[in-house]
């Protein structure tokens, strides 16, 4: 039974690393999109492409922790007092992101827009450096058993966490400049379609020389792991490998619908072939899933519990991103307050009176 709980635990981190993970990868483009006149199209592309979902993808992370710590209390109690400065800074992270994406398009004043915009994006980089960093830490062997906390520098600063932090934030920016190739095309943006595809051919060479890197550094920092994905799971990886390289090939054509699906598979073998190099263990050569399972009653509810999210839940997220992909969402629920503003005639300022807003822009 901790066998299944184990294969939904992993379920769920595929599910965020490629909905989440495409999210993320969004605010790295607005990061880098240049300045206000220069990346104002790729941002639009951005906001259009993430507002109708960006709140649901935290949904897996919040599933993530709560069927660990139900099912493997042990682990987690070690997971989090040894690793909890990148959990927190994490956390901090997404709440900062959310609310400077909301906040940047209720405010008018053009410091203020940026002081948000930077939240965003700076965010969107630090969140996925901080997942990748944390299982960087558990893959490497860094987090102890028996509910006992680690050292909370060493466990997420280190060369394996440096490699997951990494290759978590260029693996998040290429899935989402795919996704936003194949949404500039819904736009009739086809300038911005070669943009972002542009984007996600050289983000995905970044990727491979950072796996790379990252196997050097396994060999050295991570043993264990190393051998699992050179050996139990190296079916797994080679479909990655060939799937990215796929996508590659088709985004030097301009394929992106095929692309895009390559490029789901690729990552989320990818995540698959963590988890099954890592098994049996939970924190490697220290705890196993079995010994670090709750009771069989516990875990038969988290698994009726999961079936019932499977029924009652599921469909509503399908819908969603049918409803997102098909463009029948509206972009996000709070309407741009700079539009408002310049649509506004210079007499409808408050009380009848004069825009001094739109007077101070033009010099009055």
């Amino acid at each position: 039974m901790s066998t299944a709980v184990a294969a939904v635990l992993l379920a769920a981190v595929v599910a965020y690393a490629v909905f989440g993970g495409a999210d993320f990868g969004a605010g790295f483009w607005d990061l880098t999109a240049g300045g206000a006149e220069r990346g104002a199209r790729p941002r639009a592309v951005v906001e259009h492409s993430i507002g109708p979902v960006w709140e649901a993808n935290h949904v897996w992370l919040i599933f993530i922790f709560v069927v660990l710590w139900t099912s493997f209390s042990e682990a987690y109690a070690s997971i989090t007092l040894t690793l909890f400065v990148p959990l927190m800074i994490a956390a901090l992270g997404i709440v900062l992101r959310g609310a400077s994406f909301a906040f940047r398009k209720a405010v008018v004043a053009t410091w203020a827009r940026r002081v948000f915009g930077a939240g965003f994006a700076l965010s969107s980089v630090l969140v996925p450096y901080c997942m990748g960093a944390i299982m960087g830490g558990i893959a490497s062997g860094r987090v102890p058993a028996g509910g006992r906390a680690g050292d909370p520098v060493g466990s997420w600063i280190n060369p394996t966490s440096v490699v997951g932090g990494v290759l978590a934030v260029t693996a998040a920016a290429y899935l989402s400049a795919v996704y936003l190739v194949w949404d500039a095309r819904r736009l009739d943006e086809t300038d911005m379609a070669e943009y972002f595809r542009r984007r996600a051919v050289i983000s995905a060479v970044v990727v491979a020389v950072t796996v790379a890197v990252g196997a050097v550094v396994l060999h050295a920092d991570a043993g264990y792991l190393f051998d699992g994905l050179t050996s139990r799971a190296l079916p797994v990886v080679i479909l990655s490998i060939a799937c990215g390289v796929a996508a590659l090939l088709l985004l030097g054509r301009a394929a992106a619908r095929g692309a895009r699906a390559l490029a789901v598979v690729a990552v989320a073998t990818a995540v698959v072939s963590w988890g099954v190099a890592q098994w049996p263990y939970v924190l490697p050569e220290s705890l196993t899933f079995t010994a670090a399972a709750s009771s069989s009653g516990t875990l038969t509810a988290v698994l009726v519990a999961v079936a019932l999210a499977v029924v009652v839940v599921l469909p509503g997220f399908v819908l969603l991103y049918v409803l997102d992909q098909r463009g029948l969402l509206p972009e996000e629920g709070v309407a741009d307050a700079a539009d408002r503003v310049a649509d506004r005639p210079v007499g409808d300022g408050p009380a009848g009176g004069p825009d001094r807003t739109r007077l101070k822009e033009s010099g009055t």
